[in-house]
């Protein structure tokens, strides 16, 4: 379970997702692997229909690698139409075009349409076929849409708990608001104009005693390309020291009015 905060479940929110709904799922493992994805971008609700090797399942358990939450809460039913039966809005996964009149969306697109429906008040849900064969006709015919995952035509095949990580990011990104960048300052914070300045004074003033910034009528240009260079490192507290503990170490050697030997 690398990467797990174990004193931070209690924090974790679990908000309303779509139900995932496994149809005829034929490995303990993969029903496990697959509540290990649904857990890791916080869905819980958990519907096997027809498992092969029955329900409890040990290996199951073993795989889910700590979603505990999610195996304890399965529920399993008979048929596809009663997994589904408190629903308002179904999306069955597929690998193929089939032969019906259906919309078909992409992962991200579908998880939007998810989205509003469960802010419109809606009870969702995900369908995922058997390993071998994907879902029948007869289950796909029970969704309202249909989602294909645009995968390398040449090689399309996703084990079952890949397309379950898959929708399942999709869902939680869909709502996410991480930053798409973001830097983690430990014991220090960003450096101060006055500080990225005085760096600056510091640097350029050690560059005209060694007579690197000659000709005089490029000098503006010079400092002007050494500030931006610097700007663009966006530079923290601790670097600024550094930097400016390296520009004395270099020069300590040399007395303060003089330059190198020409």
């Amino acid at each position: 379970m690398a990467g797990t905060d174990q004193t931070r479940r209690d924090e974790a929110p679990l908000e309303v997702g779509p139900a995932v709904i496994l149809v005829a799922p034929q490995l303990g493992e993969n029903i496990g692997t697959a509540a290990r994805a649904m857990l890791n971008f916080g869905l819980t609700d958990l519907r096997l229909v027809r498992p092969r090797d029955g329900w409890p399942n040990e290996r199951a358990r073993a795989a889910a690698s700590g979603a505990d939450i999610v195996i304890e809460a399965a529920r399993v039913f008979d048929s596809t139409a009663d997994a589904i039966g408190d629903l308002d809005y179904v999306v069955a996964t597929t690998a193929r075009a089939r032969d019906m009149v259906k919309p078909i969306f992409t992962p991200a697109v579908t998880a939007e349409n998810l989205r509003r429906a469960i802010g419109a008040g809606g009870q969702t849900g995900l369908l995922f076929g058997p390993e071998r064969t994907g879902l029948e006709n007869d289950d796909l015919a029970l969704a309202d849409v249909l989602m294909m995952v645009p995968v390398n035509p040449a090689f399309a095949s996703l084990n079952l708990a890949q397309c379950v990580l898959l929708m399942a990011y999709e869902w939680h990104k869909a709502g996410d608001a991480t930053a798409p960048m973001r830097i983690e300052y430990l014991q220090t914070r960003p450096a101060s104009k006055a500080e990225l300045l005085g760096f600056f004074v510091h640097l350029e003033g050690e560059l005209d005693r060694f007579g690197f910034l000659k000709p005089p009528e490029k000098r503006p240009s010079m400092i002007r390309n050494l500030r931006n260079m610097f700007q663009r490192a966006v530079l923290t507290e601790q670097e600024i020291r550094t930097l400016r503990g390296v520009v004395a170490a270099l020069t300590r050697r040399f007395p303060k009015g003089e330059g190198p030997p020409e």
